[in-house]
């Protein structure tokens, strides 16, 4: 399905879920928490039935293309006040470990004292023991910001790979000193 079509489909409201519009901002509330955005470009917000709409009011390339943004946005929304999203980051390297405490995630990779990491009011996170680091929320572009923030804590480095990274994160090794000589 090409991108530009994608404003046009309707998102269905699951049974639980409440979305209204208070002037221009969208409300969506379900089981797991509330979310609200501001609503952008000149774009009309239907509610029908279990439906939710999204209609351009001119061509402009402006309009249509935040025409997909505001319905990826909404339709996030409701996945994360349903459902919720997850992010997971792999904390590599000998010695490398976290733990969540309360609120906080302490990282220990490889800097002389351990970083503390407060987590955003709204996301949850817990490190396993083979260092797996979850954080969870309803907001999936908070979410987004605080594992890239997270990451940048230690970035993977290039020549160990050791450091933090997503998970499924491919990072490419580059051959040392020694093996560079030739």
């Amino acid at each position: 399905m090409s991108m530009s079509r994608i404003g046009k489909l309707p998102i269905s409201i699951p049974k639980g879920v409440n979305v209204t519009l208070e002037g221009d901002t969208l409300k969506v509330k379900g089981p797991k928490g509330e979310l609200k955005k501001k609503c952008v470009g000149n774009i009309e917000v239907k509610i029908e039935g279990d439906e939710l709409r999204f209609i351009t009011l001119d061509d402009e390339r402006q309009t249509k293309a935040f025409h997909g943004l505001m319905r990826a946005l909404a339709n996030n929304m409701v996945k994360g006040v349903t459902e919720g999203f997850t992010r997971r980051l792999r904390i590599v390297g000998v010695g490398y470990r976290g733990e969540a405490k309360g609120n906080t995630l302490v990282l220990s990779v490889g800097y002389s004292h351990p970083v503390e990491f407060p987590l955003p009011a709204g996301i949850s996170g817990t490190v396993s023991k083979d260092g797996v680091i979850e954080i969870a929320g309803i907001d999936n572009e908070i979410l987004g910001d605080v594992a890239a923030r997270i990451r940048k804590v230690r970035k993977p480095d290039s020549y160990a790979g050791k450091g933090i990274r997503y998970d499924g994160e491919q990072v490419r090794i580059k051959p040392g000193k020694s093996a560079a000589k030739g």
